[in-house]
């Protein structure tokens, strides 16, 4: 493929801006590291850290069953972002352009907006748990204050949320290349600090520590039944916390060299980089058990508890860092992508973002009252549902039905009659196997008859989506000759 055939001839504005245009490859400057990084931080944040211990507390399973788990799981994810990464490589186009191929090019909107809506509620979250790492800051060098909340925060808490939300937007409007210098530090700095915690964490246990791993490796959590079932609920919740970032991987391997940087930095960030971080997890959690009588899942909790002024300064900051770093990566560039794709012409990647921002703030300043209520886990499983069934219909679209060729020209005209017009901008038989998809997947986490298969959701969802795709599609009659394939 020429570097000629990423030139859009006929600008549609209804389509087009320079944020969603074709990246030539001699524009991109992301390598391997950079997208271990994009894994490293969404690994290493706050939320994933509680995620990861938690699962060794809940389950009922062995612990080295439960990392055995969640590296599998990371497994999974490398090989399903390996297969939605690879288009974007080729053709240097983020998600929502990505997806008008098969759900067309007034449909790709609806996967877009569902996509930048999970995004939104993880920025507030996500925005939520990094406060948590500055309050921690402010009340080691300041003081707690006088106890009053509002909305389940303290004034601390409420200063620390603002300060973290001002500062993701500072960084944001700055562009990709100060976020992509952000994570390169971000994401490496937070395994020190969290080394450096384990290792304080044992020292202090001594030789208590070993016989707590053991307890917490004798499979007594909460939850019954096989161990088999365990296991799987799992890795379906650990592939749907990544869930999100999956399915909208082109919005960074866009800016990637080649194929094989990509590939590489996805082996390095997921499976070994989750084998290791469960390691420190599991470690750090019995060593709160000992040193306090409690398995504590939240680090900010832990570092208070631990009562060291450097290492609060350092790890507050570190924490802080790492959980922005997420924050970036996916959930202010994919919504800001996606609602850019709404009005091309009027929503820049950065307006897309701020929008992004001021929604998002409403819903981490009601994480703490209403939505945590929901439970992390079941929080995961049903975002993650929502938007399953496009990851098999993008894939199955690309691979098995457009045989990775893509008409870069046809992606951006609404033109009657070209490759991703299907009826009106929509493809019908598409929109046909999300629905049947999304109202099996959805229905394994909210309808309590099928919660047998919690945590399955997103797997199914993804596999029901593409099955149904496949069997719509196999009649659909070939799309124009593409260019530059």
């Amino acid at each position: 493929m020429k570097e000629s055939d990423l030139d859009i001839q006929t600008i549609d504005p209804t389509l087009y801006n320079e944020d969603l245009a074709p990246l030539k490859h001699k524009d991109r400057n992301w390598g391997a590291f950079e997208i271990f990084n994009v894994w490293s931080n969404d690994i290493q944040s706050l939320f994933g850290y509680t995620l990861a211990a938690s699962l060794f507390l809940a389950y009922g399973l062995n612990g080295w069953a439960v990392m055995a788990a969640i590296i599998l799981a990371g497994v999974i994810v490398m090989f399903l972002v390996n297969l939605t990464g690879k288009p974007s490589v080729k053709y240097g186009i983020p998600f929502p352009v990505m997806v008008r191929a098969s759900m067309g090019v007034r449909g790709a909107n609806l996967p877009a907006m569902l996509r930048a809506i999970i995004g939104i509620f993880w920025y507030g979250v996500q925005t939520y748990f990094a406060s948590t790492a500055v309050a921690l800051l402010l009340v080691a060098l300041f003081g707690a204050g006088n106890g009053s909340t509002f909305l389940g925060l303290s004034g601390v808490a409420w200063v620390s949320f603002v300060i973290v939300w001002l500062f993701q937007i500072a960084i944001f409007w700055q562009g990709i290349e100060r976020i992509k210098h952000f994570l390169n530090w971000a994401g490496p700095l937070v395994y020190v600090v969290m080394v450096v915690l384990m290792i304080i964490v044992w020292y202090q246990a001594g030789s208590e520590l070993l016989p707590a791993v053991s307890t917490i490796f004798s499979g007594d959590g909460e939850r019954s039944g096989s161990s088999i079932a365990a296991f799987m609920a799992i890795v379906g919740t650990m592939v749907a916390y990544f869930a999100a970032v999956v399915i909208n991987f082109g919005d960074f391997t866009r800016f990637v060299k080649t194929e094989r940087q990509m590939k590489l930095g996805n082996l390095l960030g997921l499976p070994l980089n989750v084998a290791f971080f469960s390691f420190i997890a599991l470690i750090i959690t019995a060593g709160t058990l000992v040193l306090f009588g409690d398995a504590l899942t939240n680090p900010a909790d832990i570092v208070e508890r631990v009562d060291s002024l450097p290492l609060t300064i350092v790890a507050a900051l570190t924490f802080f860092a790492a959980t922005v770093g997420i924050n970036l990566v996916a959930n202010f560039i994919p919504p800001a992508y996606d609602l850019a794709n709404l009005f091309p012409s009027k929503i820049s990647f950065k307006i897309g973002g701020l929008i992004t921002a001021v929604i998002a703030f409403f819903v981490g300043a009601l994480w703490v009252s209403v939505i945590s209520q929901i439970g992390v886990p079941g929080f995961v499983n049903a975002l993650g549902a929502v938007v399953a069934p496009f990851y098999g219909i993008i894939v199955v679209d690309y691979y098995l039905i457009k045989r990775q060729h893509l008409n870069m020209e046809e992606l951006f005209s609404s033109k009657p009659g070209t490759a991703y017009y299907y009826v009106k901008g929509w493809n019908t038989r598409a929109l046909a196997a999300f629905g049947g998809a999304a109202l099996f997947s959805i229905s394994t986490v909210v309808v309590p008859a099928l919660s047998g298969l919690d945590g399955y959701g997103w797997m199914m969802g993804a596999a029901l989506g593409g099955f149904f795709y496949y069997g719509l599609m196999r009649s659909h009659r070939p799309v124009a000759a593409p260019i530059g394939a």
